[in-house]
């Protein structure tokens, strides 16, 4: 039942999107535009950097809000150890798939990332300065943030499993390949070198 409670809470959250927002105070329609994403990178190319960091931050945070109730939840049901390690991971699992399957948007939504930065930082602080840092790392060295992404989910892989074993671990398997799924078309983009560098998406007010 518990299980149950957190995935639904986790889909809920998941299902709130920044570009929504974003899309319904500037009028246009971000998911339909540009690159055809519903996330901040797509934003940034449409509107510029601020209209971008605002999309990222609404979705970094909906991530953090719902793990930290899923586990206010799972400590209140008396339920600790390993046991609230995987729920809290369960949680985390469907904040993405709300967010790149939201029933709000007939299921075609964004791909995730800056909801997986804000599962990170609910997690656990060590896993996400590790993962977050080798995001920017790789993201600035090679000026495209997918590249950045594909790091920061093998770091979240390595780690998950130093920290907390083989069944959170299998949970982060699947969000990657999830991820790769999603940009699937970025790195065909990269391969013909028609990807949007971070770069220039920044040039934009």
């Amino acid at each position: 039942m518990l299980t149950f409670i957190v995935s639904l809470l986790g889909y809920i959250f998941g299902c709130i999107h920044g570009s929504q927002v974003v899309s319904r105070m500037k009028k246009v329609d971000i998911k339909n535009s540009g690159v055809k994403n519903a996330g901040a990178s797509n934003t940034t190319i449409l509107l510029g950097w601020k209209y971008g960091i605002l999309v990222a931050l609404i979705d970094i945070f909906k991530a953090t809000a719902a793990i930290m109730l899923a586990l206010f939840i799972i400590r209140e049901s008396g339920v600790n150890g390993d046991a609230q390690i995987l729920l809290v991971y369960v949680t985390a699992l469907f904040v993405i798939v709300g967010h790149n399957y939201p029933i709000t948007m007939k299921f075609s939504g964004g791909k995730g990332t800056a909801s997986l930065v804000g599962g990170l930082l609910a997690i656990d602080w060590k896993i996400a300065v590790i993962g977050i840092a080798i995001l920017f790392l790789f993201t600035f060295t090679t000026d495209y943030l997918v590249v950045g992404v594909l790091f920061m989910y093998l770091s979240f892989l390595v780690t998950t499993y130093l920290f907390f074993g083989v069944e959170p671990t299998m949970i982060v398997v699947f969000l990657s390949l999830l991820s790769i799924m999603k940009h699937i078309e970025n790195y065909k983009r990269i391969w013909r070198k028609e990807e949007t560098k971070l770069s220039s998406m920044f040039r934009k007010k």
